[in-house]
């Protein structure tokens, strides 16, 4: 049992939510409570450190009740560097761009920690869902954590344009848009939990069932192509990537290669993966792209057109990562275009029943794998 060494009684020490209130400005983090100079003199620091253990080990419900007192950790089980963070900023370094993120936000670190190693949960606060507010036109256009940030980015600022959002790459869309509606420029774009992108025009029946095993083929005039990337140790030092692009089980085309270049990131796989079917597939042959990453498929469709008008900068003024791709990739879109052909892409999830989609992962598994015994001989 804690007991306070200036005296306090025992059951303040088991009631730390209720001391707060007594502040006449209540602190808004536990980072401010424990540095409180109330707190200080009146418990000393070594008691400050007792409230801030038994707050952490409080069941959800007491923690609800300090609102935002309790501290926020930040879990990336899926991303750049898996791990857990203590606020908003570090958690989006490490999740930004990356395809497939997987992160929350939780009230312990207990939990913050199960998270990461890969434990589900069914609890208010981390079921609860995650709220992203993107500021497209503001003082610092961006995308922020809570309403109050928000609030200060666009609070008299001229004709503001901001929107809450579920997903993280939802709201980083809408920022590097200006605050554009997705429209259809050979896509249509779905928003859906997570931003997904579908222009799959065929009937139901005639799509690729899971027990088929799919061949080159042509829908209309389109000839269908899977494309996948993959990088084993995505972000991190001696990452290696690999490249996969399926046009039919035992095709000569099909492209199964280690990712050229010194940045070996998920990003530039499936990147390349469209690039080097564009370079595959005749100009003058229309050509469906059938891809698991909307971030592609956003980036070649959407973003290109904001990002040249702005010197091929964001919207935040950072400059455009894979440049080189996406503009490679425009370029024969805009030939193929010449040629009086189309291009077409369709988003399908990844790792789910599409085999034609499975079998691109696999060549581009299998890229990474042989890029890394390149390497190593």
């Amino acid at each position: 049992m804690v007991s306070s060494t200036k005296g306090s009684s025992a059951s303040t020490a088991f009631r730390p939510y209720k001391f707060a209130y007594s502040f006449a400005q209540p602190p808004q983090s536990l980072k401010h409570f424990i540095s409180h100079q109330k707190v200080k003199t009146t418990f000393g620091t070594d008691y400050v450190r007792s409230i801030q253990l038994l707050i952490e080990s409080m069941p959800d419900s007491k923690k609800r009740k300090l609102g935002d007192m309790a501290s926020k950790y930040y879990a990336v089980r899926t991303g750049h560097r898996p791990g857990v963070y203590k606020n908003w900023a570090e958690c989006k370094d490490n999740v930004t761009g990356f395809s497939g993120a997987q992160f929350k936000s939780f009230a312990s670190r207990k939990e913050a920690e199960d998270f990461v190693a890969g434990k589900n949960f069914t609890t208010a606060a981390s079921s609860k869902q995650d709220k992203f507010y993107a500021v497209a036109v503001g003082r610092r256009p961006g995308v922020y954590k809570t309403w109050e940030e928000t609030s200060a980015e666009i609070t008299k600022w001229p004709s503001p344009k901001y929107k809450r959002f579920g997903t993280l790459q939802e709201a980083e869309y809408y920022v590097n848009t200006g605050g554009g509606i997705p429209s259809k420029v050979g896509i249509e774009v779905t928003p859906q939990g997570a931003p997904t992108v579908a222009c799959n025009d065929e009937p139901a029946q005639k799509r690729v069932k899971p027990n088929q095993t799919p061949v080159s083929q042509k829908e209309g005039n389109f000839l269908r192509v899977y494309t996948d990337g993959s990088s084993r140790g995505n972000g991190k030092t001696g990452a290696m990537a690999g490249v996969g692009v399926f046009f039919g089980e035992g095709d000569p085309r099909n492209v199964s290669e280690p990712l050229a270049g010194p940045l070996q990131t998920n990003q530039r796989s499936e990147l390349t993966g469209l690039l080097r079917a564009l370079e595959i597939v005749p100009k003058n042959q229309d050509v469906e792209i059938i891809t698991d990453s909307s971030y592609s498929i956003y980036c070649t469709t959407t973003w290109y057109k904001k990002w040249q008008s702005n010197g091929w900068r964001t919207a935040t003024g950072g400059p455009v990562l894979n440049k080189d791709l996406v503009s490679a990739i425009r370029t024969l879109m805009d030939e193929r275009i010449a040629n009086g052909a189309q291009t077409k892409f369709t988003w399908t999830k990844g790792h789910s029943n599409d085999i034609g989609n499975i079998f691109a992962d696999r060549l581009a598994v299998a890229g990474a794998m042989a890029n890394r015994a390149r390497l190593e001989s």
